[in-house]
């Protein structure tokens, strides 16, 4: 299941990258921050796996 987090936290992370970098180019804030939050999402879900991880072992 760690692993699974763990992949959805990187694919959060790239999503959320390349959507705030598409907004930014187009000139949409909306969708730059939105991408911006989806990243930060990704970062925090990553940030807990890897406290888990610290924890396991």
């Amino acid at each position: 299941m760690a692993g699974n987090q763990k992949a959805k936290a990187k694919m959060e992370q790239a999503k959320g990258k390349t959507k705030a970098t598409v907004g930014r180019a187009v000139g949409n804030e909306q969708m730059a921050a939105e991408g911006q939050m989806e990243k930060s999402k990704g970062d925090a879900r990553q940030a807990k796996e890897k406290t888990k991880d610290v924890f396991k072992h």
